[in-house]
């Protein structure tokens, strides 16, 4: 198993093993001292039982651990992460992401929302909230949208770490995908792989899980890769389809979990507790415990 800094657009192929301790869950295995006599990227405190790695801004790893000689890890600061949401509907995972923020469940802020659609319900939320928009594609409908490089500048331009698609229905460019690689999250509302793919998205996948006759559907979170819905899974949560369902009620059903697992991981991601496995699979460190994962 290895594990990587966490999802960060500057080093998504910085990792090192693991190695394990008796006293804590896990233990970044770090490079010879010629690594840092070259570099100074890193710096090394001495200790036997826990070591501490400061991620400079050049690796744009924001975290901090600082451990006692006696091997108590003494505090662990991370610097607040600044998150772009990309929204085409209502906004309801917009919304909710950025209550659990206001509420402090979530170490991140909303720094700018970005739309297909400049009247959609999650920019008229964004506006209210004095969250700038931005318009993303330049269109026919939309002719002062932005192009793809104005807008990775622009997200540059606010020092965005992450960006959250919830409801965000165009394919993302892959001058986006290539300047946040491993740090674009998206939300699907069905059990990826199963009903996923272009053409999915809405009450579609609903109806197309309802007349399937599948017994269970879900929320998927996912990371997001130059085709629709196929990047790593992340999460999942389960929800039951009853026998007597529509799609609207399935569709309620399973948005109220999208909203309490959206909120759950950013809150990881922010914390910098995603871990990756040696496969690529991402990972979520629990906060309460850290020796599990999920």
């Amino acid at each position: 198993m290895e594990a990587q800094c966490s999802l960060c657009r500057s080093c998504p192929n910085f990792s090192f093993p693991l190695i394990r301790s008796p006293n804590y869950s896990f233990l970044l295995k770090l490079p010879s001292s010629s690594f840092f006599s070259s570099s100074s990227s890193f710096v090394q405190t001495n200790h036997s039982t826990l070591r501490s790695v400061w991620f400079k801004e050049n690796i744009a790893c924001r975290k901090v651990v600082s451990a006692s000689l006696e091997g108590e890890v003494s505090k662990t600061v991370i610097q607040k992460k600044k998150l772009a949401v990309f929204v085409s509907g209502g906004g309801s995972n917009f919304r909710s992401i950025h209550e659990a923020s206001l509420e402090g469940l979530v170490h991140g802020e909303i720094v700018v929302v970005v739309t297909n659609k400049s009247s959609c319900g999650g920019a008229e939320y964004a506006r209210s909230k004095n969250i700038p928009v931005l318009l993303f594609p330049k269109t026919k409908d939309e002719p002062h949208g932005l192009s793809a490089s104005e807008l990775v500048a622009t997200l540059r331009h606010f020092e965005i770490d992450f960006i959250l698609l919830a409801g965000y229905l165009k394919l993302i460019p892959l001058e986006l995908i290539q300047a946040y690689s491993k740090c674009i999250l998206n939300i699907h509302p069905s059990l990826l792989p199963a009903f996923g793919g272009k053409g999915y998205y809405g009450m579609k996948v609903h109806k197309a899980v309802v007349n399937s006759g599948a017994r269970f559907s879900g929320a998927t979170i996912h990371l997001v890769d130059e085709h629709f819905d196929t990047g790593r899974i992340l999460a999942q949560r389960v929800v039951p389809v009853l026998s007597n369902d529509s799609a609207e009620d399935l569709a309620a059903r399973v948005l109220k979990e999208e909203h309490r697992l959206y909120a759950e991981v950013v809150a990881a991601l922010c914390d910098e507790r995603i871990i990756w496995r040696s496969d690529g699979v991402p990972l979520i460190q629990s906060k309460e415990n850290p020796n599990e994962f999920y």
